[in-house]
């Protein structure tokens, strides 16, 4: 099904949403009302009400929602109902943690291929994931990868994501700070940590919400 007009920000709300009701059903939670999930989250039940009416009927006023149910719709709403598939590029410090993160499979992802160009790193098996050259970086067109990491340094940023983007890659998750310029058709998520760090003084001068 596809979905019309959606906010960006509840989109980017969805995964908190499923990530809330696992953990809750690992507590035991047969069903969930907006407010528990609200309560958990520290969110407006009727901000998690209006992000689901985008998506149809997930559940029933005063009877809330089935547990399983609702992690099986929004798994779907994000297209997690069947794996994705993932190629990581950059295997230093940061790479090789993500490869050795077991917390992907919740959410029916994999990182499936590393590429590095350190000859020292090529070879290695991290997290199960055999580490290959950077210049066999077309080959993952042929494997039904289409989400790729990148986890190289600044100034190589650009340049990997343009040989990815030729590999068949659709989608882009960047851990470099540097804006990385792609067709439009194409989704790129930067996750800038010390941009992030940066806003938490302005929470700490008392600026809650």
């Amino acid at each position: 099904m596809r979905y019309h007009k959606i906010p960006e920000e509840t989109v980017r709300r969805m995964p908190l949403y499923l990530r809330a009701s696992l953990e809750l059903a690992g507590q035991g939670a047969d069903r969930l009302s907006s407010r528990q999930l609200g309560d958990y989250l520290g969110l407006n039940p009727w901000l998690i009400r209006k992000d689901f009416s985008y998506f149809g009927d997930l559940g029933r006023r005063g009877v809330g929602y089935d547990t399983q149910v609702l992690i099986s719709r929004i798994k779907r709403i994000l297209r997690l109902d069947v794996g994705r598939k993932a190629v990581l590029v950059g295997v230093g410090r940061l790479g090789s943690a993500l490869l050795e993160y077991g917390g992907f499979g919740r959410y029916s992802l994999q990182i499936v291929a590393a590429f590095d160009r350190d000859r020292k790193r090529v070879g290695t098996t991290i997290g199960g994931v055999r580490v290959e050259h950077a210049d066999g970086l077309a080959t993952v067109k042929s494997r039904g990868i289409d989400m790729g990491i990148i986890a190289v340094p600044e100034q190589a940023a650009q340049e990997v994501a343009n040989t990815i983007l030729k590999a068949g890659i659709q989608g882009i998750l960047s851990f470099s700070p540097r804006h990385i310029v792609t067709p439009r058709k194409v989704k790129v998520i930067t996750i800038d940590i010390a941009m992030d760090l940066a806003r938490l003084p302005y929470y700490l001068s008392g600026n809650r919400k």
